[in-house]
């Protein structure tokens, strides 16, 4: 990400953000702070919400690229990557089939596991699942989440038996498909890759220190007491394994651009993957920017590289004609 890029050569941009999904507050800091980076950068950069303004709209406004800073459905789940390919409008992040991928949490487990990459065992819950059956599998604490969501909305840490059925039902209200994963005891990590194919690398390590252990929607986004180390202070043998995995983990999904893999580190210094992120946050608690920083990129430079990485995937078109 050293490369000097000319804002004027990234013509009219389109900066997608708030939309429709639960995670539409997160986004919205997000994309504004997307959209405020490059106008400081002289970029002729324009906001866009798809929940206040049909995509129809696109078409029309005579745009080079669009840089995508939804989160959730309908901006991190392949729907709006088909809406851009289908307009000719080169967009940042993954495609439509690796965005769909690895919003899905459970059929990115499945592709994970082919590949003999580690990630915590799990069941598919349905209504009327047999709950002693799940807990004989994945034991106890396990997790209970919705399968396409972010952000840790629906998400419970289940400690007993008979708050299983509770949990199930809040993620259900995410989504219908929903998954019960075993509890991995231990260190909270994240890392950004950027690139694609061949030259996906791995952003520095952040270790995340969580109240309690507790990472979720509030110490996420909106509470100061998660302390975040980048450097991670991990051991260099370790941190090296654990970029290695998650870039693996980015191209066999087919990801591009950017992302963000999350991961948990056991006690006998085992790494396990839990998701990957195809639109990581960019706000002020973000973790993108954070690692980028400690590599030396500041925060408009990292929005740049992002821009100017926008393509076609279905055709590698660089910039509509």
């Amino acid at each position: 990400m050293t490369a000097t890029i000319d804002p004027k050569s990234l013509g009219k941009v389109v900066v997608l953000f708030g939309g429709p999904s639960a995670e539409r507050e997160v986004s919205l800091k997000s994309g504004s702070m997307v959209l405020a980076a490059l106008l400081r950068q002289g970029v002729d950069a324009h906001g866009f919400d798809p929940a206040e303004r049909s995509v129809v709209e696109l078409a029309q406004g005579g745009y080079d690229r669009a840089v995508i800073a939804l989160h959730g459905r309908f901006g991190e789940d392949g729907t709006i990557q088909g809406v851009l390919e289908s307009l000719h409008i080169p967009y940042t992040g993954s495609g439509v089939t690796a965005s769909a991928l690895a919003m899905d949490k459970i059929l990115t487990k499945a592709v994970w596991l082919s590949e003999g990459l580690n990630t915590p065992d799990y069941v598919r819950l349905t209504p009327g699942f047999d709950v002693k059956a799940v807990v004989n599998r994945l034991g106890l604490p396990l997790i209970v989440k919705p399968a396409q969501e972010g952000s840790t909305l629906g998400l419970t840490k289940v400690k007993s038996e008979a708050d299983l059925q509770a949990a199930f039902d809040l993620a259900y209200r995410y989504d219908p498909n929903v998954l019960a994963e075993k509890f991995i005891a231990g260190m909270e990590l994240t890392v950004p890759v950027m690139g694609e194919g061949a030259d996906a690398h791995a952003l520095p390590v952040i270790r995340i220190q969580a109240p309690e252990g507790n990472y979720d929607y509030h110490n996420k986004y909106i509470g100061n007491e998660t302390r975040y180390f980048c450097p991670s202070e991990l051991p260099a043998e370790l941190e090296s394994q654990v970029q290695a995995m998650c870039v693996k983990a980015y191209q066999v999904l087919g990801c591009a651009g950017w992302g963000r893999a999350d991961v948990l580190v056991d006690t006998n210094q085992t790494p396990w993957l839990l998701e990957m992120n195809t639109s990581p946050g960019m706000t002020d608690h973000s973790l993108v920017p954070m690692s980028a920083r400690a590599s030396g990129v500041e925060y408009d430079q990292l929005v740049l590289t992002i821009a100017a990485s926008a393509r076609l995937k279905a055709t590698g078109q660089q910039r509509s004609q």
